[in-house]
């Protein structure tokens, strides 16, 4: 004996198979596989949510100025879902560009493209309006026909 210590193999239905670096290297490609994947995944929802279309839109085609404070707005709406009632937050602003009014504006289910028109009173002489955003979470009063009270 020269006094070095020998490697004895242990017994495989005692321990089980002894890996090889082959196997190692295997298992640790597979996970970087399935890491990549789901980070793929997780790219294409996320730019899915914030880069797919809008289920609802609005564009101002004009607005024009009424007697005592007041501003009448035209606007258009785009629905994915026609048959759906809707409301647009419909707003004028002053001069120096601060809001000066706004108003809820019920878009009613049917035909999308037909122009629809609001006159909002404002605090001061307003100069312009346009549409701040729509959504199809109908407030209940409005959906009765309703003015709020307060």
């Amino acid at each position: 004996m020269n006094g070095e210590p020998t490697a004895r193999p242990l017994p495989e239905g005692r321990y089980g198979r002894q890996r090889t670096p082959m196997m190692k290297q295997s298992t640790g490609r597979w996970i970087a596989g399935v890491l990549v994947a789901v980070a793929c995944v997780l790219v294409a929802y996320v730019a899915y949510v914030n880069l797919g279309s809008e289920p609802i839109t609005a564009e101002t085609i004009g607005y024009s100025e009424r007697p005592g404070d007041a501003m009448e707005v035209t606007f258009r709406v785009t629905r994915d879902d026609p048959g759906k009632p809707a409301v647009c937050i419909v707003r004028v602003r002053n001069a120096t560009g601060e809001e000066g009014g706004r108003k809820e504006v019920l878009v009613p289910p049917g035909d999308d493209g037909r122009p629809l028109r609001t006159v909002i009173k404002s605090v001061g002489r307003p100069v312009a309006g346009n549409v701040f955003g729509c959504s199809y979470s109908v407030p209940e009063y409005l959906s009765r026909g309703e003015r709020p009270t307060g």
